[in-house]
């Protein structure tokens, strides 16, 4: 393995960071998230447009970059660290994989060359609060989640020359504003109960959107509620595992927002510097002191080990290899740490709503909320790994 970037990886880092700082300053994302998008689709364009970020890691054939995932998630750090309130996650990571995953060559054809020009938002849709369920982040995905409909899933059934949908999705990253809705829900019944995967216009009739107050503010959040909405079978309903695609999205997802995750963390810790240096006690930065600096210095570890573990993580995608959930529990775990140093050193700006320190924290705190806390990312790769089974046990297993 190469540890090194190449030049063009290098030039996405350089070129996606240089454009954030031009077009979101400190206030920027507070006011992107007051608009009814929960984003500035200006910057949105010039992301799609001069960058090509939505199609980063889509095949050329489709009008994509053809890049690997190594690449969207060092575009993702960048992103990151600025906190920027975007589409690109649910668009670019959830959506658009498994499409060119399950889709067929017609959906494939019509739907991806929108998504990577950005001219189409998508994002993933699944039952209640079960995100990373789905993702196979946090537990292993065997569809019991997708739920009944009424019974707080979302039910799928055949009518004739299509499907209707039935059921509400909470937690939805802009579910308020994506044009297409992938949407995961429960179909045949308790004899032959299965999961799919299902097309669904945003503004069709029958979809209620409702945008949520969410903990962290840059990242919207919506419940839809699916009353009988008409809907197309994303691919061929005998075609590919519909639970196996997910979980390998969720693999490629979970090594994105690790990268993400350390980005945002890097420059918590960088603020943070940046203020001790200036603010003074007793005639002295308070930088100069010891306790200080050596809060500071196990912040740093933590970040640089977790900053290794998500670039190994988003490397291992292409090759097979799933981390990513071993990778994002680190990542999430020195954000969140990055973050509440920040705040307990800035003194009492950090305490104050005008300060950014508490919206790194907010992104720590929502994204485990959405992806898992980090105990429980780490107790399914054991589980996975089958780290604390007996030898007798895995005989038995095997």
């Amino acid at each position: 393995m190469d540890a090194s970037f190449t030049p063009e990886q290098d030039e996405i880092r350089r070129t996606l960071r240089e454009l954030l700082r031009q077009r979101l300053g400190p206030g920027e994302p507070r006011t992107a998230v007051d608009t009814p998008a929960g984003y500035d689709p200006a910057l949105w364009t010039a992301l799609a447009e001069q960058l090509g970020l939505p199609g980063l890691a889509l095949p050329e054939a489709y009008g994509g970059v053809g890049c690997s995932v190594t690449e969207l998630a060092l575009a993702c750090e960048e992103a990151g660290r600025a906190l920027c309130p975007s589409p690109l996650l649910g668009t670019a990571v959830l959506a658009a994989p498994l499409i060119a995953a399950l889709g067929t060559e017609a959906q494939r054809a019509e739907l991806l060359p929108r998504l990577a020009s950005g001219a189409l938002t998508a994002t993933l849709a699944v039952p209640g609060t079960a995100l990373a369920t789905a993702l196979a982040l946090t537990g292993t995905n065997g569809g019991d989640w997708a739920g009944g409909g009424r019974a707080g899933g979302v039910q799928a059934r055949r009518v004739q020359g299509g499907w209707r949908l039935y059921g509400q999705a909470d937690q939805v990253l802009d579910g308020h504003s994506a044009g297409l809705l992938v949407a995961a829900a429960h179909t045949g019944g308790f004899a032959r109960s299965r999961t799919l995967l299902f097309l669904v216009p945003g503004d069709a009739a029958g979809v209620v959107r409702v945008r949520q107050t969410a903990l962290d503010a840059t990242r919207s959040q919506a419940r839809l509620q699916l009353r009988e909405a008409e809907a197309q079978l994303l691919g061929e309903e005998s075609g590919r595992d519909v639970l196996a695609a997910l979980a390998a999205v969720g693999a490629g997802a979970a090594a994105v927002l690790a990268c993400e995750a350390v980005g945002a963390a890097d420059r918590a810790l960088e603020q943070t510097v940046e203020y001790v240096k200036q603010r003074e006690q007793f005639g002295r930065a308070i930088g100069s002191f010891q306790a200080v600096k050596h809060r500071l210095a196990d912040v740093y570890v933590g970040v640089q080990a977790a900053r290794s573990a998500a670039y190994y993580a988003a490397w291992a995608v292409p090759h097979g290899e799933r981390v990513g959930g071993l990778a994002l529990a680190q990542a999430l775990e020195a954000l969140r740490t990055a973050s509440a140093e920040g705040i307990q050193l800035h003194g009492g700006i950090g305490f104050t709503w005008e300060h950014q320190a508490h919206l790194y924290f907010k992104r720590a705190a929502g994204d485990e909320l959405l992806f898992g806390p980090v105990h429980r990312l780490r107790a399914h790769a054991a589980d996975t790994a089958r780290l604390f089974e007996t030898s007798e046990r895995r005989e038995v297993a095997v």
